[in-house]
């Protein structure tokens, strides 16, 4: 969260070691070290969800490896030149891939249980009060924090103006990202009033009023309303509820493609209601829609594996080669360029975490587990259904949803280690 963005250091067939790569690769070498003190928090026993998980992972990996061999055919429209891809690309690919997972199998086996639900909250929570303060400078004076120490500015600063005030994004390369972090907090800070948890000496519901406050200050539309159906739903509606929804949300990105596909998502519809809370705001999203219909069209045209990497799934004008296409959400970027088996891969993997939620939920030993369960479930769908219109997948959405995904395991493997017990105590006598 404090290291530059756009800024990495590339050597021969490895990935780009930035503020993505440091923090996983360095938090998989202390797991190993320490893991020799510490067991993971697993129970022993299958969920039924490993090969699952383990078919995704292999997808996801061996699938942009793939892509790369299926486009070694070089590109040129106008007087754009792209080349093609390879072994050489296929093999970076390969170890981006697994780079990117690192988070998600860090949070799968080594943070599963209840206690470490607690402590994830809790430090999203601390990590959220910090970053606000920045935030509130950024609000009042611009984003500069980047700027000033790292030298420039890592998006358009003009995206970053809202009327008289400013949408801070500090060390995140954009508001969008920032703000959908504070989001996060602020549900965790929800679920640890209504647990009656305490943050640091203070009351967890003063720390839920606070991060709300500076949510709606940094004027974001997409993190204001989900932080108020986060918030609204953890207050008000039970942990199976929540998991409920946070189902709905997975499952509805996942067909997300298809739906568009076949033009069954209510595009108009969506952004008159965006318009009705400003002309601006309309504009964008009908901007966005535009653009997706423009690269889906592209990536319709090899569905299966995509177009691979050098901007290849992008829409250039044939004349000039100028680039037409701007694309926002996480999903069409992969989808253009590792087709409908990369998008279902990654976020299978993102969204299996909710499923196994539904079961995991009712086998909670008490109150509070269920409460943690369902916010780190609403929390896990809305930041896959942000992935739509955005690109905020960060490493600690991944480590989130793989800590969801060991915890459910967990409580399942636990419920079924118990059932056993009587059996296997009757065949002994």
């Amino acid at each position: 969260m404090l290291l530059p963005v756009g800024t990495n250091i590339k050597f021969e067939m490895l990935p780009p070691i930035d503020k993505n790569t440091v923090p996983a690769v360095c938090a998989l070498v202390g797991c190993l070290i320490f893991s020799k003190r510490a067991e993971p928090n697993r129970r022993t026993g299958t969920t039924g969800f490993g090969f699952v998980v383990g078919s995704l992972t292999l997808t996801y990996v061996l699938g942009a490896f793939v892509s790369s061999l299926l486009n070694s055919d070089p590109i040129l429209v106008g007087e754009r030149f792209l080349p093609g891809t390879g072994i050489y690309d296929g093999v970076s690919a390969i170890e981006a891939a697994i780079i990117a997972v690192i988070p998600f199998y860090l949070g799968r086996k080594y943070f599963s249980s209840s206690s470490d639900s607690v402590e994830i909250l809790r430090l999203l929570v601390i990590a959220g009060l910090i970053y606000s303060l920045l935030m509130l400078f950024e609000i009042r004076f611009s984003p500069q924090l980047h700027h000033w120490l790292y030298g420039f500015h890592p998006t358009d600063f003009q995206q970053q103006i809202r009327g008289e005030s400013f949408r801070p994004m500090v060390f995140t390369g954009h508001g969008l990202v920032a703000t959908l972090f504070l989001m996060t907090a602020g549900a965790a800070s929800a679920a640890m009033a209504k647990a009656q948890y305490p943050v640091w000496s203070f009351p967890a519901s003063s720390a839920n009023i606070y991060l709300s406050a500076v949510l709606v200050l940094c004027r974001s539309a997409g993190a204001i309303v989900y932080g108020a159906i986060s918030v609204a739903l953890i207050w008000l509606a039970s942990p199976r509820m929540q998991v409920r929804v946070a189902v709905v949300l997975v499952t509805f990105s996942l067909g997300y493609p298809i739906l568009r596909s076949l033009n069954l998502v209510p595009t108009n519809f969506i952004v008159d209601i965006a318009q009705s809370a400003g002309d601006e705001r309309g504009r964008s999203l009908a901007y966005r829609f535009l653009n997706e219909d423009l690269l889906l069209d592209r990536a319709s045209q090899r569905p299966f594996f995509g177009w691979g990497r050098y901007g290849r799934n992008r829409v250039y004008d044939p004349e000039t080669g100028k680039d037409l296409a701007v694309s926002d959400g996480k999903w069409i970027q992969t989808f253009g360029q590792f087709g409908f088996l990369g998008f279902i891969s990654e976020f299978g993997l993102l969204s299996l975490a909710v499923y196994r939620a539904i079961l995991a939920v009712r086998l909670c030993q008490n109150r509070r587990e269920r409460i943690f369960l369902g916010a780190l479930s609403l929390i896990v769908g809305l930041s896959v259904v942000d992935l739509l219109p955005n690109s905020t997948l960060r490493p600690w959405t991944w480590f989130i949803c793989g800590a969801l995904l060991g915890r459910g395991e967990n409580c399942v493997a636990a419920r079924r280690t118990i059932s056993r017990r009587p059996l296997a105590s009757s065949n002994a006598i």
